[in-house]
């Protein structure tokens, strides 16, 4: 069973089919095998549209649609003005305002490839004319970006959650430590690189200048207020705290930016529509996929054939995390959170390991695998983006995959990078 559904999605894969259709076609194939009859089919239908009915689901396009009404009007800019009116005189300050507005960026999207388009097409050129080369520009651009995975709010954490029954406000918190720690690292980096490389640095802004960044900044500044002040502050849930962006977003920049018209907010929302059908064919699908594996009990013969069960806490999140690394390195991370979490979750329970623990760890995993060769998916959106070659985009990648993989490996050994601020608002 396990050798035909896994043998029909890498063959549709390679055909060149979109990862719905393997998911879909997979849990027919496994349907069949098990029930053998289609007289059943209504039963994987329900499961398909239970995996989309959970009411936090709903967060996910909110965020998308409130991360694109920025990206298309002034939210963006203002942000990473600011980051670099106050970095971006000191050695290596341009990279580091460049990871810093993305960390800032992705507190307010919670998405990696909006991070990269949001961010990088402004910093880019501007990278590359204070004298960093285009592999170190790319590199970083795509690796800061995977912060917004971990920053609140991030729709990893929210599809996790989902799947997992795990708390999304405690996820959300949870990622703040493992997510501040990879900017001051890359930061540090970027300090040497500039060093070694005798990358000139700017000229320091005036304190006016700064003055009035401040003052353009303090509109988007509200969102992350709205989102992390509004959840732990017991005034949203997450999903309200969603839809409390979208709304804020259009305010701004329909009512006090005057920035977008409503043909262009039309445009927005058949963009968000269209990358929400995806997200949601995607979770669908991937419900009916767990429930014939978990029905197949393929999860227990997997677990068992690499010796999981017999492994202590160390050992169940060093798996956990390789095999998440490995699958987003090769899949969209949505797919793999789908596939993997029922996969793992009776072994993470029966361990007594934090499910908040977990579902850091996890999306930290998935962020490392969007930026890693061969199929990334910020590799992939920046190839797009900056019309560059892919050897070029992946070239200046293994420095900062090293220092991610760093953090992972610390987040492990002492889970309370994550669990502090978590346990200071939970417990």
């Amino acid at each position: 069973m396990t050798i035909a559904i896994l043998g029909t999605m890498v063959v549709l894969l390679l055909i060149g089919f979109p990862m719905m259709v393997p998911l879909i076609i997979g849990a027919i194939v496994g349907f069949v095998g098990i029930f053998d009859s289609l007289g059943q089919m209504p039963t994987l239908v329900q499961q398909v549209v239970a995996g989309i009915q959970p009411a936090s689901l709903i967060a996910v396009p909110m965020f998308i649609l409130a991360a694109d009404i920025m990206t298309r009007g002034q939210s963006a800019g203002r942000l990473i003005d600011l980051v670099m009116a106050f970095l971006g005189h000191i050695k290596g300050g341009l990279a580091i305002s460049t990871a810093g507005a993305c960390t800032m960026f992705g507190a307010v999207s919670g998405s990696t490839q909006a991070t990269v388009v949001a961010v990088g097409g402004p910093l880019r050129p501007r990278l590359l004319k204070a004298g960093y080369s285009d592999k170190f520009t790319l590199a970083l651009i795509i690796n800061a970006s995977d912060i917004a995975f971990l920053i609140p709010p991030s729709i990893g954490m929210i599809i996790y959650g989902v799947v997992s029954g795990t708390s999304i406000s405690e996820l959300f918190i949870a990622g703040l430590g493992p997510g501040l720690l990879i900017l001051l690292l890359f930061s540090v980096y970027a300090y040497i690189y500039a060093v070694r490389h005798n990358v000139p640095t700017e000229p320091p802004a005036t304190w006016r200048e700064r003055g009035r960044a401040v003052r353009r900044a303090l509109w988007p500044l509200g969102f992350p207020v709205i989102i992390i002040g509004g959840i732990y502050g017991g005034i949203f849930s997450p999903t309200e705290a969603a839809a409390a962006c979208v709304l804020y977003a259009l305010f701004l920049e329909m009512i006090v930016f005057r920035e977008m018209t409503p043909k262009q907010l039309y445009a927005t929302a058949k963009s968000t529509g269209l990358i929400t059908a995806v997200v949601f064919i995607l979770v669908g699908a991937g419900a009916a996929f767990s429930y014939i594996i978990s029905f197949a009990q393929i999860p227990q013969a997997v677990l068992g054939g690499i010796g999981i069960d017999g492994m202590g806490p160390y050992g169940v999140l060093f798996t956990i995390s390789i095999a998440f690394f490995i699958g987003c390195m090769f899949v969209d991370p949505i797919v793999v959170i789908l596939i993997l979490v029922p996969i793992f979750a009776p072994v993470v329970q029966a361990t007594g390991l934090d499910p908040v623990l977990v579902g850091t760890i996890i999306t930290l995993q998935v962020a490392i695998g969007s930026a890693t060769p061969p199929f990334g998916c910020d590799i992939f959106t920046a190839i797009a983006v900056f019309k560059r070659p892919y050897a070029e985009v992946v070239k200046g990648t293994p420095p900062f995959i090293l220092i991610l993989l760093t953090v992972s490996v610390l987040l492990i050994f002492f889970p309370q990078i994550a669990l502090f601020l978590r346990d200071l608002a939970f417990r």
